[in-house]
């Protein structure tokens, strides 16, 4: 004799009693979580529009008189401010979460450079964040060579030629152009077997620029031209 099954239908009152329990046995990490995703999103939207659009509008606002100094050539004023107006030293100190902030450093360390301050320009050089620009990237890599090039830190100076001559090899004036100061400092340090492959590759990759045209010249004096 077979038996008849019995399915159970689930009432709207035992769903609601259900969900009761569930809510009395867990209300308070329910609400305390509530509350955090509130602070947490709330204290986000506050901190964007009354704090950090502000800061950056004010951060760009206070850079543009110092990079009219530095179109015009007038570096000290650029990288000190002229007593009403920042310059790229302090805008990079009080901005310094803000993309101005940020790019007043760049601008810090190519004045320094200007100015034959090569310390500090490797300092703020250094500090400066690309933020993905491999062409922007390249440029900072070869003011650090020149700059380390300058202070008779040749290690580093090939070293950060090599990185401006690699990260955006599209550019290949730009790219033969690190890749030649690099050969070059390799040649004055004493390192022909280096310098002799340096040149070679510039040779080789971009026979086309005016770098790559001198590359048979440096590569005939070093006694390796083919």
């Amino acid at each position: 004799m077979s038996e008849t099954k019995k399915e159970h239908v689930v009432t709207e009152n035992e769903v609601l009693q259900k969900a009761k329990g569930f809510w009395d046995k867990n209300s308070k990490l329910i609400t305390m979580a509530s509350t955090v995703i509130i602070v947490v999103v709330g204290g986000y939207f506050i901190y964007k529009y009354w704090f950090r659009q502000p800061e950056i509008a004010k951060a760009a606002d206070a850079i543009a008189k110092a990079q009219e100094y530095f179109a015009a050539d007038s570096l000290h004023l650029a990288l000190d401010g002229d007593g009403r107006n920042l310059g790229f030293v302090k805008v990079a100190s009080k901005y310094s979460g803000t993309p101005s902030g940020n790019l007043a450093k760049l601008y810090a360390g190519e004045t320094y450079l200007k100015l034959a301050d090569f310390n500090n320009a490797v300092k703020y050089l250094k500090d400066f964040d690309s933020n993905g620009s491999l062409q922007t990237q390249a440029l900072v890599y070869g003011m650090l060579g020149d700059a380390y090039s300058e202070l008779k830190k040749n290690d580093e100076a090939v070293e950060n030629y090599k990185k401006a001559a690699t990260t955006f090899e599209s550019n290949s004036t730009l790219s033969s152009e690190y890749l030649f100061r690099a050969a070059s400092l390799y040649d004055v340090m004493g390192k022909s077997k280096e310098a002799i492959e340096l040149f070679q590759q510039l040779k080789d990759k971009y026979p086309n620029t005016q770098r790559g045209f001198l590359a048979d010249k440096y590569l005939g004096k070093l006694g390796a031209s083919k």
